[in-house]
């Protein structure tokens, strides 16, 4: 299985790029991974609203174009479907069976994604009821991808 993470801003914290690293090589075994960054869209701290709505539109759009063909899509938003590691691994399991070779997951930024991002997207996954920033969503998506995949190779998963 391919694996595209498409997240909107850099991981600038040193600890979360050693630990994003590490979850990067662990899934080597057992998939291929590609992550895009996308940049933020710059906009002034006290932005207007209809500001903000054009800067989360940009955004939008870079996600939506660097979104592979023919790739089963899944954004990460707080309105989505909150599954168990357990029911991770079972999607994962159910998108192969499907012949969905491709996962693509989105990460949008501080101000959410466009409704056309949502519209395109064919899931969408909450990590938790909380919100994360974008760097700390990317690195317990890689974790959750990772205990998935153990859990479907039959492998010890609660280390």
């Amino acid at each position: 299985m391919q694996i595209t993470i498409i997240a909107v801003g850099k991981i600038k914290e040193k600890f979360l790029q050693e630990a994003i690293a590490e979850y990067e090589k662990r899934l080597r075994p057992y998939l291929k991974l590609h992550v895009t960054e996308i940049p933020e869209e710059k906009r002034p701290v006290s932005a207007t609203e209809s500001a903000g709505v054009r800067a989360k539109e940009k955004e939008g759009e870079r996600i939506l174009a660097a979104v592979p063909a023919g790739s089963f899509v899944v954004a990460l938003d707080t309105q989505g479907t909150p599954w168990s590691s357990e029911e991770f691994a079972t999607a994962f399991r159910a998108w192969e069976l499907g012949g969905k070779s491709h996962v693509c997951f989105l990460i949008g930024g501080d101000i959410g994604f466009a409704p056309a991002v949502i519209a395109r997207s064919d899931q969408c996954l909450s990590l938790s009821r909380m919100t994360f920033t974008h760097p700390i969503a990317r690195f317990l998506l890689l974790e959750q991808v990772y205990r998935a995949q153990r859990i479907n190779h039959g492998e010890p998963y609660h280390k």
